[in-house]
């Protein structure tokens, strides 16, 4: 099965497989793209919604890989969604990818390549210039903001 992302929808994503999504992606959709997911749903595509314990581990996940903070709460959704069908995600976006991975969740990828490998991100203070393993409000030395980091 695969759980498919908005970018499925918007680059007409074919399978034979059984697909599934979230309402949410409906939402993030316009003409086509909006059409194609009603046809799919229409044709027997599942609508699935993940319950808050598999929200909240996909949450704790990339808090700790460092995606927390780019990911939005449809993407958030879709990684809980494929982690609880056991399906494939199907998905652009890198920090989905990066999460998927650290929870274990198959990928498939569209438009663009897919994730080389997992990263696990650097904090970087705005004002001093020192990094941080975990993500923090404020540097706790210049109190100025941190900026997430690529970490190689």
């Amino acid at each position: 099965m695969y759980v498919l992302d908005s970018s499925a929808f918007i680059h007409d994503f074919h399978t034979t497989e059984q697909t599934a999504t979230i309402p949410l992606v409906r939402e993030e959709l316009e003409d086509e793209s909006a059409y194609r997911y009603d046809a799919m749903e229409g044709s027997g595509m599942h609508i699935h919604i993940p319950n808050e314990d598999t929200t909240e581990k996909v949450e704790r996940a990339a808090r700790e890989s460092g995606d927390l903070d780019v990911l939005s709460d449809t993407d958030v959704r879709l990684v809980a969604a494929s982690f609880e069908l056991d399906a494939t995600l199907v998905t652009d976006d890198y920090a989905m990818q990066n999460v998927a991975e650290k929870l274990n969740v198959g990928v498939e990828v569209i438009a663009r390549e897919g994730i080389d490998e997992q990263r696990h991100w650097k904090y970087q203070c705005q004002g001093c210039g020192r990094e941080f393993d975990e993500e923090k409000d404020r540097c706790p030395i210049c109190g100025s903001e941190l900026a997430r980091k690529n970490p190689s």
